[in-house]
């Protein structure tokens, strides 16, 4: 099986990509053409910019508070292979975890801030014990993804 969450990660892109248009053609028309009348709905342009500055720092500052990440999974070969970069508006170094399925040693699923950030951390026997890869980010999996790169990891568990 193999999936990507492209669709999820291109909206996330889009989306910062409009909010940064946006608020920089609000500053533009405000202060630079200064063709807006204030007080707007009683507030002047001093505070509509405070307030539209905040919201415009969440929009970009969520995908790296929840870590959002590009993940791309195969396990169509010899091999469980996952690829995956942060997905906020810098990017990020691009990693890769590559197991044999004759060495997987299991999983373990964590979330945090209330179950917004979901992480996964594989496992894989070396020599006489297991290593621990870094966890990786799936908070930007679409469930139905969450759900098929579980039932794909349980049938990849040894048994004991």
């Amino acid at each position: 099986m193999t999936f990507d969450n492209t669709k999820q990660i291109i909206s996330i892109r889009i989306r910062l990509f409009v909010a940064t248009v946006f608020i920089l053609a609000y500053l533009a028309i405000v202060y630079l053409i200064g063709r807006t009348k204030f007080p707007f709905l009683g507030m002047s342009d001093t505070v509509w910019t405070i307030i539209l500055i905040v919201i415009y720092l969440i929009i970009v500052s969520l995908p790296v508070i929840l870590n959002h990440q590009f993940i791309s999974y195969s396990d169509d070969d010899e091999n469980i292979v996952i690829k995956y970069f942060n997905a906020g508006i810098g990017g990020g170094k691009k990693n890769s975890i590559k197991i044999y399925k004759s060495a997987f040693a299991g999983y373990n699923t964590e979330s945090s801030l209330f179950g917004l950030d979901k992480s996964l951390i594989l496992f894989q026997k070396v020599g006489q014990g297991v290593a621990k890869y870094p966890p990786v980010h799936i908070s930007a999996l679409s469930k139905d993804q969450r759900d098929k790169l579980i039932r794909s990891l349980n049938e990849h568990i040894p048994a004991t």
